[in-house]
């Protein structure tokens, strides 16, 4: 949810921050585009296999035995299904900010929340964390994309390449670049915004259409 907004003449700056995936993933910031649509080429990677499939092939093949144990990890073989196309479920974004208490957001159900989701304090440093969990098979470059409009004028799109996953028990997090939102009068007011996940098939995992606000200060707790 980057807010690079250049609102009638003021320039907003934006700070970048070090991006963390955990456990040990590690996300790559990747330039904003003009499009938030624009589809990335994609690179033919062979056959599709099952989790399971994937366990057994190959099992003389040392380098390919280490390979699959750092892409699989800790993957239950006993309680995965045999599914080729893999599930992500978004289940939260959380804003921190060094000046006050982390703000959960909730994921609203059919991706459109009611009334303004948040509210964002003019000229504060913040970051947004992401927590989603990964079923059936692996997910390949899984990216956040999102596009921010203005009364009417699209301000900021931006794209983050959140990393390849393997299912697992507990839920993975990712921690967006640090910024700093846009201050003085014309920067304060109602924005709509568009995020969305999806993978390098560009299946969308979750679109979520909604209102935030910039203020002079936080919304009280």
């Amino acid at each position: 949810m980057s807010l690079a907004v250049e609102a009638e003449g003021e320039q907003s700056e934006v700070l970048e921050g070090k991006d963390e995936a955990t456990p040990e993933r590690h996300g790559k910031h990747v330039s904003e585009t003009d499009d938030e649509d624009d589809v990335d080429t994609k690179i033919e990677v062979g056959p599709q296999y099952t989790l399971k499939e994937l366990s057994e092939k190959d099992k003389d093949d040392e380098s390919l035995r280490k390979w699959k144990e750092q892409l699989l990890g800790s993957v239950d073989f006993d309680n995965i299904g045999e599914t080729l196309e893999p599930e992500v479920k978004i289940l939260s974004l959380t804003i921190l900010s060094p000046e006050r208490s982390d703000i959960v957001l909730n994921i609203p159900e059919g991706g459109k929340p009611k009334g303004s989701w948040f509210i964002l304090k003019e000229g504060s440093h913040y970051s947004f964390k992401i927590t989603f969990e990964v079923y059936n098979n692996i997910v390949c470059g899984l990216k956040y994309i999102n596009t921010v409009w203005k009364t009417g004028l699209k301000v900021d799109s931006a794209k983050e390449m959140l990393g390849t996953f393997s299912p697992q028990p507990e839920p993975y997090t990712h921690v967006m670049p640090e910024e700093v939102t846009p201050s003085g009068m014309f920067a304060r007011g109602a924005y709509t915004a568009k995020t969305k996940f999806v993978d390098d098939d560009n299946k969308c995992y979750l679109e979520i259409n909604y209102t935030f606000e910039i203020r002079k200060d936080w919304a009280d707790s």
